[in-house]
């Protein structure tokens, strides 16, 4: 061999060996996943993790409410948001930044919100809250005032001419309000949405809304401009990402049962590793 030949297979070796330990390294970039405080999204993201990190892919997560998560992704930080409801709750966030992010997949499309009341409480319709006000002390159970069901509900408050104020909690304030007012048979009204574990604990019905302010949704996986052509195996994973209305009902019932809510995601995800694992691209699992 020639030293001119030798120094050409050096640096082709060098190009090749590049060329394998960056594409290892594109499989081992961490991704950062954004969530919000819903017990849905928590569980999904959870159990994402867990299965990212199965296959060597590291990953942190970062709560935040939805309107920062937004804004995020439109800048280009994170990677991606595994529950954007629209067309309605998310739709002025999807306004705003719908032409800087990118939709990846739909994880379920049974989606609703609206005003909730035990299926105890004698009445049927938003239309009937204002006759019956002192039972419910003129209160809506409402969760952070950051979250599209808390505008539906002003709206709703407005468009109805309803005599109620809502009251600011949390996802877990609000369910512990309608156990509470269930143990005793009192009357409450809570903004409430599906798929969510208290539809399960407890006999609950929608309020019907006539003038149609809470849509059925779908929920969306959104990300950051470019991340699914940069890390194309995220493109099939997230497109293939689905939760039936059952396996949402489990994973969710158990994560709300168990205290530590990590050992309860690792119970199910290792229980249904298969079908999660069969989303994923071949070459993620060799």
């Amino acid at each position: 061999m020639t030293k001119k030949n030798f120094w050409n297979t050096i640096i082709v070796f060098f190009v090749i060996a590049s060329l394998g330990l960056s594409g290892c390294k594109k499989k081992k970039d961490e991704v950062v996943i954004y969530y919000a405080n819903w017990i849905e999204g928590v569980a999904m993201t959870k159990i994402t993790e867990l299965a990212l990190e199965d296959v060597g892919i590291p990953v942190k997560t970062m709560l935040l409410s939805p309107g920062p998560v937004f804004t995020a992704l439109a800048k280009g930080d994170g990677d991606f948001f595994l529950e954007a409801w629209l067309p309605q709750t998310h739709r002025h966030y999807w306004e705003r930044f719908g032409n800087k992010i990118e939709k990846a997949g739909m994880n379920f499309d049974y989606a609703s919100t609206g005003l909730v009341v035990p299926s105890y409480v004698e009445i049927d319709s938003i239309t009937q809250l204002n006759a019956h006000k002192d039972k419910f002390n003129g209160k809506i159970i409402g969760i952070g005032s950051g979250s599209g069901v808390y505008r539906d509900t002003e709206k709703a408050i407005k468009d109805y001419g309803l005599e109620f104020d809502q009251v600011t909690s949390s996802g877990p304030a609000m369910v512990s309000s309608i156990k509470n007012a269930a143990a005793k048979e009192e009357w409450i009204v809570v903004t409430g949405w599906k798929p969510h574990y208290k539809w399960a604990k407890y006999d609950l019905k929608y309020l019907k809304d006539p003038k149609g302010i809470y849509p059925s949704e779908k929920s969306y996986i959104v990300t950051r401009k470019g991340f699914t052509e940069e890390r194309p195996g995220f493109k099939e994973f997230l497109g293939n990402f689905y939760f039936t209305e059952e396996q949402m009902s489990d994973l969710m019932l158990l994560l709300e049962k168990e205290d530590d809510v990590d050992a309860a995601a690792k119970i199910w995800y290792e229980e249904n590793k298969e079908l999660i694992q069969s989303w994923m691209p071949e070459e993620w699992l060799k």
